[in-house]
């Protein structure tokens, strides 16, 4: 029987590190970010709706204008929501074969990573455990200030826009710490795959690098 974990955080603490070291130990991991750029690429059912709905002006020779609609929707939930009708119903379908694949192979464990896996509602209803990366607001805010040079304002909204972190801590089966040291967070992971016997541990054991 295949043991399936949802694998999430907020913005800038730390899913995306934590994420590949589960790569690095050899675990599968079904990334839902991949997922949502594949339905919506060159030649798709969900870039041909995507045109359809929004018009034009949103799609380009190389396909979809992300930063043109990424503007529309980040300051029109409406608008976000006709994007989200489109979209999720197309990435559920592909997560879930996906999912369905690793089941049949009766692969010990598989990870969901899903920066909104709690707030798309329907993802915490297909997985037996959730590790939730977190950090403190403050940390967290900083960190994505600092790597997308944005305003603490600004940062703020993004954050603002996903479930606040201790909420979704709330809700964890598991907490990965990412507010010290990349070393100190990198040796919870390896307590976590040891203490259940997943993948390959010792590939994590890199000091600090």
């Amino acid at each position: 029987m295949t043991e399936i974990w949802g694998l999430t955080g907020g913005i800038a603490t730390g899913k995306s590190t934590v994420s590949a070291w589960l790569r690095a130990a050899d675990l599968p991991v079904i990334d839902a970010d991949i997922i949502a750029r594949q339905v919506v690429a060159p030649g798709s059912t969900g870039l041909a709706q995507i045109g359809t709905t929004f018009g034009a002006d949103y799609l380009t020779a190389d396909g979809l204008d992300r930063k043109k609609l990424g503007q529309l929707v980040f300051t029109h939930p409406e608008e976000l929501a006709r994007l989200e009708a489109i979209t999720t119903p197309l990435i559920k379908a592909e997560l879930q074969r996906q999912l369905a694949d690793y089941q049949a192979r009766q692969v010990p464990v598989v990870i969901i990573d899903a920066p909104t896996f709690f707030e798309v509602g329907y993802l915490i209803h297909l997985v037996d455990h959730v590790m939730v990366v977190a950090t403190d607001v403050t940390t967290q805010r900083q960190r994505l200030m600092a790597r997308d040079g944005l305003s603490a304002a600004d940062a703020q909204a993004r954050m603002d826009r996903q479930w606040p972190i201790d909420r979704k801590i709330a809700q964890a089966t598991v907490v990965i710490d990412n507010g010290g040291t990349i070393a100190q967070t990198r040796q919870q992971v390896v307590k976590w795959l040891d203490a259940n016997k997943f993948g390959k541990s010792n590939h994590l054991e890199r000091g600090d690098q």
